[in-house]
């Protein structure tokens, strides 16, 4: 029944440093939509953002800055990410280190996002 994922909510406590981060360091594209609604792109998904203070006419029932626990799949090598990580003072908080993703192994490093969310950045084990 379920073919894929189409977007996912990220609710943020700051949204100029989230904006940062996930456009600045992990190369997302910011996008406008709807009445004053953004979102950030990365290939064919995105989040919608949810900054302090916005009120969906639907949503989580209780939507909270850091609860996210998030894996995405680069499309460098893990050395580039690393480096990029490190030139934007990026702390990585474990890892390089080999864990099964949905579709195969994987070889990830975990960071913290500006609202403490935990995200894995991965490519496939050669």
């Amino acid at each position: 029944m379920i073919k894929s994922m189409d977007h996912l909510v990220l609710t943020t406590r700051d949204l100029e440093k989230c904006v940062a981060f996930y456009t600045g360091v992990l190369g997302m594209q910011l996008e406008n939509y709807g009445a004053g609604r953004i979102a950030l792109r990365f290939g064919d998904q995105k989040f919608n953002v949810h900054p302090p203070g916005f009120d969906a006419s639907i949503k989580a029932r209780h939507p909270t800055p850091g609860s996210l626990d998030l894996c995405f799949l680069a499309d460098c090598p893990l050395e580039d990410v690393i480096a990029r990580l490190s030139q934007h003072g990026i702390a990585i908080e474990e890892g390089p280190s080999v864990r099964t993703g949905a579709r195969f192994a994987i070889r990830s490093v975990y960071v913290r996002d500006p609202d403490d969310n935990l995200v894995e950045i991965s490519v496939p084990v050669a």
